[in-house]
């Protein structure tokens, strides 16, 4: 199973576990702490399921686009009014 087959597997159950909950609390009421606690719990797992779907590396890796690097040299004149890292100016003196 890969590792999206197992987070929809557990997003059925807790789907399931919801429903289950419901029916307890139309049977049971709201407003006992039992029941409160099991509602909790059961939100809490899903939103630590929802956050382990953002987390969890996917089967396959995802690649960036390769940008293609030109082997042929820049034009001179893009750097004519550019200074040297540390030197200043071309026609000036280092300070």
């Amino acid at each position: 199973m890969s590792v999206h087959d197992d987070l929809s597997s557990m997003q059925r159950s807790l789907d399931e576990l919801s429903r289950a909950v419901a029916r307890l609390e139309q049977r049971l009421g709201s407003g006992g702490l039992e029941v409160r606690r099991v509602r909790a719990d059961a939100d809490h797992l899903r939103e630590s399921l929802a956050l382990l779907r953002t987390t969890a590396a996917p089967d396959a890796p995802v690649r960036p686009a390769l940008v293609p690097i030109p082997d042929t040299p820049y034009d001179g004149s893009l750097w004519t009014d550019s200074d040297d890292e540390g030197l200043g100016a071309r026609d000036r003196r280092a300070p």
